[in-house]
């Protein structure tokens, strides 16, 4: 085995004797509600899954927005889109908004006494209305035919990931909006010719989230994590099932 792998897989790898505060990102939060077994392998042991193709169109996609938005938070004006749909706030202008949306920078966190977590993660946007109460925002981009929603069974992380940020800063002391939005970028594929530029739709979509689950999760990851045996496969799971499929082929 590598140095190197040896030095990563150590990182940030959970100590059930340790009494200092445990960074847990949203996203790894996500990977225990998916699969405690992967969560485990990953947060304990120090054995991550493999890691992704890095979604470069998408995040040029949230920088430009994020570029356009910025442009009306300096004016301290409204976004035209906001307008159309009807959305009475404004962009936030805060001195913490740039280390918010920035997981290298820490995001948004806060420690969880009961379980000693530091669940952090960074979110793409924040509104405000006039009574200063705060909506939660995230950019997604996508190419379909077809409506686009926020509903479908696949689309769950999308919604949890929004909770966790109104969770966050509703912990953060900030007066959290119950609604907060999808900025859905789609592309469009049935133009003449590509001439060099893709073409967006834009839509805002808006979800009543649910919060009420993130404590529980919490509890239970750190359940997970302090005990010595490994979760069950998840039969769900591609990442246990490739695992499984794999040993029995070598074996």
């Amino acid at each position: 085995m590598s140095k190197f792998y040896n030095a990563k897989r150590k990182r940030n790898v959970f100590d059930p004797k340790s009494i200092a505060p445990f960074k847990l990102s949203r996203s790894k939060l996500e990977m225990f509600l998916n699969c405690p077994r992967c969560f485990y392998l990953d947060r304990r042991l120090g054995i991550g899954q493999p890691g992704g193709l890095p979604f470069t169109l998408n995040s040029a996609v949230d920088t430009l927005l994020k570029k356009e938005f910025d442009l009306h938070r300096a004016k301290n004006s409204s976004h035209p889109l906001m307008k159309v749909y009807g959305i009475d706030a404004i962009p936030l202008a805060h001195e913490k908004l740039d280390q918010w949306r920035d997981d290298l920078h820490g995001g948004i966190g806060y420690l969880h006494q009961p379980t000693n977590f530091l669940l952090y993660g960074a979110v793409d946007d924040i509104w405000v209305k006039a009574d200063g109460e705060l909506i939660v925002v995230d950019y997604k981009a996508t190419a379909k035919s077809g409506a686009i929603t926020i509903d479908a069974d696949w689309q769950i992380g999308y919604r949890r990931q929004l909770e966790i940020y109104q969770w966050l800063f509703r912990r953060n002391n900030f007066k959290v909006a119950k609604v907060g939005y999808f900025v859905y970028c789609n592309g469009k594929t049935d133009r003449s010719a590509f001439d060099g530029k893709l073409e967006f739709e834009i839509e805002i979509i808006p979800y009543a989230g649910d919060d009420g689950w993130v404590e529980s999760a919490l509890i239970a990851a750190k359940q997970c994590l302090l005990v010595n045996t490994l979760p069950k496969a998840n039969l769900n799971c591609d990442f246990c099932n490739y695992r499984q499929a794999s040993s029995r082929a070598e074996k």
